[in-house]
């Protein structure tokens, strides 16, 4: 699998890569959500998406909003990961079309929660 992650913090960027590696995922940067666009119609292969909401150049809303108009990135699974928190803003990703919603800090146990919702990572057993 692999993982795009769009964060214009460089910091916050190597935090998500490290939590999507520790679960097996490859992973791709953009620095906003037009790199991102950029990715993506590069044809460069994703399954996942962790975009945060606050960037320059073209937000995390208007990335969501964008990849869901084209019908050739359908199939990518979208999960911001931000600090925004008001019911409102969350509310308003969801419905454009994102999946989930992480809320920043959090541990990487909460991504692998999410992302175990998502049908993305399997379920560990225990003994």
């Amino acid at each position: 699998m692999r993982a795009l992650v769009i964060d214009d913090s460089r910091t916050m960027r190597r935090i998500v890569v490290a939590a999507l590696k520790a679960l097996e995922f490859d992973t791709v940067e953009a620095e906003d959500g037009r790199q991102a666009l950029d990715v993506l119609e590069s044809g460069t292969e994703v399954d996942l998406a962790c975009i945060d909401w606050n960037m320059p150049v073209m937000t995390g809303y208007e990335f969501v909003v964008a990849a869901r108009a084209n019908p050739a990135f359908r199939d990518v699974t979208l999960m911001m990961v931000t600090t925004e928190s008001e019911h409102g803003q969350i509310v308003k990703a969801l419905a454009a079309g994102a999946h989930e919603y992480l809320i920043k800090p959090f541990t990487p146990d909460a991504i692998k929660d999410k992302l175990q919702l998502l049908g993305l990572v399997g379920y560990e057993e225990t003994v």
